[in-house]
């Protein structure tokens, strides 16, 4: 990974849609090394994928938890079968298991306070869990699913 690198990162993660052509302009190369740095990145994993971004309020989901989970169990077993029950659960697009005060986070998106209910009914009949505390979003301030890249400007 070299600047030319970030820099290329940093213009597909506003645009992934932008020509090739354009993005080698914008970074100074040609098409074909551009594009030969492209598919390294995605066969090395960097690039994971293109995706299109929706807008939650538009398309009805527009309700985002927070949803902080504590357990009492804490082996490789029940990890295993509370991974899988909640990675089966479209509406959770994020689950850390973190440190400090709760076990594991959710990020959950929902049309409104009946739909979490419902959801919420399923998370806690996956598995057994000590605690489950909701957080819900009043306003969106910043969303971004761009990381900083190192140089790329």
């Amino acid at each position: 990974m070299d600047r030319i690198d970030n820099q290329i990162l940093a213009i597909l993660q506003k645009d992934a849609s932008l020509p090739v052509a354009d993005i080698a302009r914008k970074v100074g190369l040609s098409v074909t090394p551009c594009w030969r740095r492209i598919q390294k990145m995605e066969e090395d994993g960097i690039i994971k994928g293109r995706v299109a971004l929706l807008d939650g309020q538009k398309i009805g989901m527009g309700m985002s938890v927070f949803v902080g989970i504590k357990t009492d169990q804490h082996n490789v077993d029940w990890l295993e079968q509370f991974a899988k029950s909640i990675s089966a659960l479209p509406q959770v697009v994020e689950f850390y298991r973190m440190s400090g005060e709760v076990d594991y986070m959710l990020r959950v998106v929902v049309p409104d306070m009946a739909s979490y209910d419902v959801f919420y009914k399923k998370l806690i009949s996956t598995v057994k869990l000590k605690d489950v505390s909701s957080s819900f979003a009043m306003e969106e301030i910043k969303y971004t699913t761009a990381l900083p890249v190192p140089e790329a400007n």
